[in-house]
């Protein structure tokens, strides 16, 4: 794992922080970790994805939707769908 891992998450771009994950859950997977250990790398691996998951939503809150008029030519954006 990086030596990131007991630093704060929130400075991590989601790539390294998806990344850090997922070596965490691999870690975890294989049995491998001591039982402190597991426990020290599952509470990181929450912060992973909760950082993950906040980051995600900022940029589905930024992304837009290309109009289009009748003829289908782009006429300006609007804020994409939350359904």
């Amino acid at each position: 794992m990086s030596e990131a891992n007991n630093g704060d998450v929130s400075s991590l771009s989601f790539e390294a922080a998806l990344a850090e994950l997922e070596q965490i859950v691999a870690k975890l997977e294989s049995g491998q970790a001591p039982l402190q250990e597991s426990i020290s790398i599952y509470e990181r691996g929450e912060a992973l994805k909760s950082h993950c998951e906040k980051q995600l939503s900022a940029a589905e809150k930024r992304i837009e939707k290309i109009t289009l008029s009748k003829d289908g030519a782009p006429v300006g954006t609007t804020e994409l769908d939350q359904d």
